[in-house]
């Protein structure tokens, strides 16, 4: 089923509709079961971004929060898989080790977060109930699945079964809906409350709205007033300005930081000084930028046990959003994409003017990906009912098709 995205957000820009009053605006610590939260601020996995070397750089930014590994596939970690088994990897200096789980057959999940108890391979789980990408939704997973509330339930059932077991909290991260004629956030925040999970992340976005336009802040706002659980607020937090504003115009418990990150993870600092009512922030010229941006790709090869050019030839994309909005050439661009070691890079960066500032007109400003989807991908006859049929169920699980390759 292909599901046209004909009604996209009219909400405004939230940093240019509302402002900050003068009024500190502040995040009360945070447990979630045995966890000490200090300041519940997320980094919101990200497939490809999230892996330990970057968490670490924003971790030595930013407050005490939870900086979550990116999308583990239940059905890879299962099977074993090494990618899988590599993006479970955490750097000793982590101190909560958050790892996100997605799958949609129920007893995959479950296998799978035995593993992950059983392994002791994290200190809190949080479910992928928010992917909007169409390789992933066709198969009835990410943000597609809470349409079917009783698959919803038993995966997250399952899932937290196991992991009450050993004291590890489970959350939850959801999008509103499919699309606003088919939203989900409302049952799925209940369901993932009654079923045990310590908190919930809601994506102010629907599925057909992808990650364009401004995300809905009412709708967090809405789910704080009908759970007892934390709400985390996630969408077009660009800077610390807008964290505040979110909590201040929501009441959510805490911020999850996504695309805003990217090539920034200062903007972590930024938001620890704005929470402590502070207005120091982060603005780095070049120079700084690039001993980071060094510093990531040194981690990157540790990562890859020392396989530099893959390490390289991963740091493009960071790259590119490291250097955005500082004067630098497409020449010098190109020249970085053509990097295959430490030494290439490094050789780039002393041709670049060190003292360079970023442009003011990409402070705190949107970054990665802005496009609307054109079409939800959704298995044929998704949205007939709100609960599975045997077939589909068959269709779902009968052949696994959970990637186990990567």
């Amino acid at each position: 089923m292909i599901l046209t995205a004909a009604n996209e957000t009219e909400q405004l820009d939230p940093r240019t509709d509302a402002t900050v009053t003068d009024r500190k605006v502040r995040l009360d610590p945070m447990e979630l079961g045995p966890l000490h939260v200090q300041t519940p601020v997320i980094l919101s996995p990200m497939a490809g971004v999230t892996n330990w070397p970057f968490r670490v750089i924003c971790e030595e930014y930013g407050p005490d929060g939870l900086y979550v590994a990116e999308m583990i596939t239940a059905r890879a970690l299962v099977a074993g898989n090494p990618k899988a088994l590599r993006l479970c990897r955490f750097a000793p200096t982590e101190k909560i080790r958050s790892l996100q789980l997605y799958g949609v057959n129920p007893s995959i999940m479950e296998q799978a977060a035995r593993i992950v108890v059983d392994n002791n391979m994290a200190d809190h789980v949080d479910l992928n109930f928010g992917c909007p990408v169409p390789k992933v939704t066709r198969r009835g997973g990410g943000s597609a699945l809470p349409w079917k509330t009783d698959l919803f339930q038993d995966v997250v059932s399952r899932v937290v079964g196991v992991c009450q077991e050993a004291n590890i909290p489970v959350t939850a991260k959801i999008r509103v809906g499919i699309d606003h004629e088919h939203e989900t956030f409302h049952e799925a925040g209940k369901i993932a409350q009654e079923e045990g999970c310590a908190a919930v992340t809601l994506h102010a976005r629907t599925t057909a709205e992808y990650y364009g336009g401004h995300s809905d802040w009412t709708r967090i706002g809405e789910l704080v007033e009908q759970l007892s659980i934390p709400v985390f607020g996630n969408g077009d937090i660009w800077g610390a300005d807008d964290a505040l504003a979110m909590v201040e115009q929501t009441g959510c418990a805490g911020v999850a930081i996504g695309r805003g990150c990217q090539g920034r993870p200062w903007i972590f600092a930024d938001i620890k000084h704005a929470f402590a009512g502070e207005d120091e922030r982060v603005r780095p010229d070049l120079g700084e930028v690039c001993s980071v941006m060094l510093r990531h790709a040194q981690l990157m090869c540790e990562f890859y046990d020392g396989d530099e050019r893959q390490a390289v030839h991963d740091m493009r994309k960071h790259v590119a959003w490291y250097v955005k909005g500082f004067p630098v050439g497409g020449s010098v661009r190109r020249a970085f994409m053509e990097c295959e070691s430490l030494d290439d890079m490094r050789k780039v960066v002393d041709t670049l003017d060190l003292s360079a500032t970023l442009s003011e007109r990409v402070v705190d400003k949107p970054r990665g990906r802005v496009r609307f989807a054109r079409k939800v991908h959704l298995p044929y006859g998704w949205l007939e009912s709100r609960t599975t049929t045997h077939d589909e169920r068959e269709t779902l699980f009968g052949d696994d098709p959970m990637d186990a390759s990567y």
